[in-house]
């Protein structure tokens, strides 16, 4: 007998029920579990509580450590009466251990130090629309202080950092089953995203306009024009802000912390600074940014009604408009972001339905699991 709250939020999820029993989960709905409806909504509540307070105190939960930490603490109080509470180590410990292993592996290409590419993405965006999309975005909106929509901004540039994870832990509460096609298709995109930015390292606008030609004639790997303080570099590779509002900084600038000082959490904007101090400044393409928040969207598509499809595509889209403008990234890098989302989700929901489903499908005459 299947739960209504565990039911499976779509099509695509044949046979959860028997494929969480086979992963070991037990889920037998009788008077007591029941009852443990009540423990378990009393119990969430202490736990978002407790986690309010605690983003209170230490701000929010842009560390990956800590927010997987609060997440599976919540993971393992949702399922109380439905689920052993050890599947929540089963699953995602291998999956942590994975992205750990994704973040020693990022230091390759700093090893590798292969020659980055400064023209490449610019001249595709100048061939797409004729000039700088960074370069106009912030000649026509950027203001001298930051606007009350740039709160929207940096929300948004930070949300990568948690959504994700989030909805995978909801995945995970709804369905294991469809958890795990989430993780195959996040783990997927994130270390082909390694690879091609490994190999073809690309420097994104905030760099290029610190640099001049001169300065990267040789494609250097990270040269040391991109640590110069932010001010207008004659001949720059991306040329001059004509800025419309006064006061605006006539050079493009990093701006995806902006907001936070409109809100007085200076201490967000520290953390962007410090994150962006220890990230590879050159990993431009693709945009995992704008590739993996489009992965979500492409996955949660058929899993979601027209409400829910609508939110995750304006999410993937806005991110879009915030990499852009915040000269975080160039629009051909976020394509490349999105076409790697498309190839990656395209191929796990192919080999699902050739290869995984198929064997899934009940054999006809057998008597169901109750």
């Amino acid at each position: 007998m299947t739960r209504p709250d565990d039911a499976a939020p779509d099509d695509t999820a044949l046979d959860t029920e028997g494929a969480d029993r086979a992963a070991g989960d037990i889920e037998i709905v009788d008077e007591t579990n029941r009852r443990l409806v009540w423990v378990r909504r009393g119990l969430l509540a202490v736990w978002a509580i407790a986690v309010a307070v605690d983003v209170t105190r230490n701000g929010i939960v842009f560390d990956r450590t800590r927010l997987i930490l609060y997440l599976a603490i919540g993971m393992a109080v949702a399922v109380i009466g439905r689920r052993r509470l050890i599947t929540v180590i089963i699953d995602w410990l291998p999956f942590v251990l994975i992205l750990m292993l994704y973040d020693w592996t990022r230091n390759a290409a700093v090893w590798l130090n292969m020659p980055t590419q400064w023209h490449l993405s610019p001249g595709v965006d100048h061939w797409l629309f004729g000039t700088n999309p960074t370069v106009w975005l912030q000649s026509h909106l950027k203001q001298a202080k930051p606007p009350w929509w740039e709160v929207i901004i940096s929300v948004v540039y930070m949300s990568y950092f948690i959504v994700p994870y989030a909805t995978a832990a909801f995945l995970w509460v709804r369905n294991r089953a469809v958890w795990r096609r989430f993780a195959i298709c996040f783990l997927s995109a994130s270390f082909l995203g390694l690879v091609v930015y490994t190999l073809v390292p690309a420097a994104p606008p905030w760099a290029a306009a610190k640099c001049t030609a001169a300065d990267v004639a040789t494609h250097p790997h990270e040269p040391a024009c991109m640590d110069r303080p932010p001010h207008a570099v004659p001949d720059n590779l991306l040329g001059p802000v004509e800025p419309h509002h006064p006061g605006a900084a006539p050079y493009v600038e990093r701006i995806a912390g902006r907001g936070w000082d409109v809100l007085g959490i200076h201490k967000a904007a520290k953390l962007i600074e410090f994150g962006d101090s220890k990230s590879n400044a050159v990993a431009a393409i693709p945009s995992l940014h704008a590739g993996l928040i489009m992965l979500l969207a492409l996955f949660m598509w058929p899993r979601t009604r027209a409400l829910g499809r609508t939110v995750f595509v304006g999410y993937a889209l806005i991110m879009a408009f915030t990499l852009v403008y915040a000269a975080e990234h160039y629009v051909f890098d976020v394509l490349l972001g999105w076409l790697l989302a498309a190839v990656v989700v395209g191929t796990v929901t192919w080999v699902d339905k050739r290869y995984i489903q198929p064997r899934k499908r009940p054999v006809p005459g057998a008597q169901p699991i109750d």
